[in-house]
């Protein structure tokens, strides 16, 4: 049986923490595959870049990655993005495959509000990944590593002119760039 981890969130942009924790959850768990999964419009976040902006960053970023590949499944459908759509319409794709959708620790909380959660729980195995210190219950494995960096913060230095060289990969940084992404200042 495939174990396929199903990484999901808007990724705005993609960065070395988002990539960093995938990998250690494919090794650490064993997985076959990690699929990022973009958000065309996430209900639980009002701010990003483009869809077709955030899907090319992340292309970028894992390109001649292996066990790494990105699904653009929430940006063909009109948003908002729910977790059990795109999970029902996957498990069609991957009969027979074992899901794990991976989550950051900052979300866990919330998961109970997520739409048809326990219809979701019942399909999928949740990873968290923890790129701090949080507490985290045990009801969910949890992939920890200790990474001091957001999406908010490179949003801001990009906003303020100022570096993300070694925070995000040069690909992504080479798009933002020259897309002028991130360009007003982020207060998100």
């Amino acid at each position: 049986m495939r174990k396929i981890g199903l990484y999901g969130g808007t990724f705005s942009p993609i960065h070395h923490g988002h990539l960093i924790l995938a990998r250690e959850a494919l090794e650490r768990l064993h997985l076959d595959e990690i699929v990022f999964v973009p958000a065309a419009l996430s209900p639980h976040k009002s701010k990003s870049a483009p869809a077709d902006c955030r899907f090319e960053l992340l292309q970028a970023a894992i390109a001649d990655e292996p066990g790494f590949c990105v699904d653009d499944i929430e940006l063909k459908r009109p948003p908002p993005s729910y977790t059990i759509d795109t999970v029902t319409e996957l498990l069609k794709r991957m009969a027979g495959a074992h899901l794990y959708w991976l989550v950051g620790a900052d979300h866990v909380a919330g998961l109970p509000s997520w739409k048809d959660f326990e219809e979701l729980r019942r399909l999928v195995q949740f990873v968290v990944l923890d790129r701090g210190d949080a507490e985290i219950g045990r009801e969910y494995p949890v992939v920890k590593r200790k990474i001091d960096l957001s999406g908010s913060e490179i949003r801001k230095r990009v906003a303020s002119g100022a570096s993300i060289r070694y925070l995000v990969p040069p690909a992504v940084e080479e798009i933002i760039r020259e897309r002028g992404l991130f360009k007003e200042q982020d207060n998100h």
